[in-house]
């Protein structure tokens, strides 16, 4: 059996996520089915994680089985003229037959794009913010999330995760021009929903809605309904996965 990583980059506006739904297209079900076709067998895929509905990706990874060897580099190139417009693959390289897509990657990076000044270049892909937003305080908060482990309190509610400990090791916003900002965030593993209720918390600090103390206190409850609202689907990027 020969194993393959598909790197590849989508456009989520359009998708109920990345994982086959029962009820709307996703990601994965377009990549399954643009394979099918071309390599003239049934194929699957695994993803490196799931993005919900509306999420993008700067870069995601998937692995697929074949008994056969295949030429990656034609295989791509023909991939991406099945693909729809919004899903192009990147690259597709062998690997050995015990690397994962999700389990053996060691992190993962996603973006969060906001605006604070009505855009309409940028509102696509990035939230319109219309309040003043203390960034530094921000970031004393990001730099807090990289002091603990366990998430509770920004996973949504009744998912089936076994575990709710995941390694932050970067937090933080930056900007990008006079009134865009982008907030990067890096961890071995994130829980559902997790990135964009941080977001939601943490522009609550910015306000000054509650202290940094208080965003302690939301962590070590580790209690949804504790955290910030869950930000908009649109702006939040999966940035990177590495192994």
């Amino acid at each position: 059996m020969n194993r393959y990583f598909i790197s590849f980059q989508y456009d989520g506006t359009a998708y109920h996520g990345w994982q086959v739904q029962p009820n709307g297209n996703s990601v994965q079900a377009e990549l399954q089915e643009a394979l099918s076709k071309l390599l003239r067998k049934k194929c699957e895929v695994v993803g490196a994680g799931r993005t919900d509905a509306g999420v993008h990706a700067s870069k995601m990874v998937a692995h697929l089985d074949l008994e056969e060897s295949i030429d990656c580099e034609q295989v791509a190139y023909r991939l991406n003229r099945i693909l729809p417009h919004d899903i192009a693959v990147l690259g597709i390289s062998p690997v050995v037959p015990d690397m994962h897509a999700r389990f053996s990657a060691v992190e993962r990076t996603y973006h969060y794009y906001i605006h604070t000044q009505k855009d309409p270049f940028a509102c696509r892909y990035s939230c319109l913010i219309p309040y003043a937003l203390d960034f530094e305080l921000m970031n004393e908060a990001g730099s807090i999330l990289t002091t603990y482990e366990d998430f509770g309190a920004f996973c949504k509610s009744h998912t089936d995760v076994k575990t709710t400990l995941c390694h932050v090791t970067m937090a933080q916003w930056e900007q990008l021009s006079p009134h865009r900002y982008r907030f990067t965030i890096t961890a071995n593993r994130f829980l559902r929903n997790m990135v964009r209720a941080v977001v939601g918390t943490l522009i609550d600090v910015g306000r000054g809605k509650i202290s940094l103390e208080e965003f302690r206190s939301i962590i070590e409850s580790r209690q949804r309904t504790q955290a910030g609202e869950s930000m908009p689907a649109h702006a939040l990027f999966l940035n990177d996965v590495k192994y």
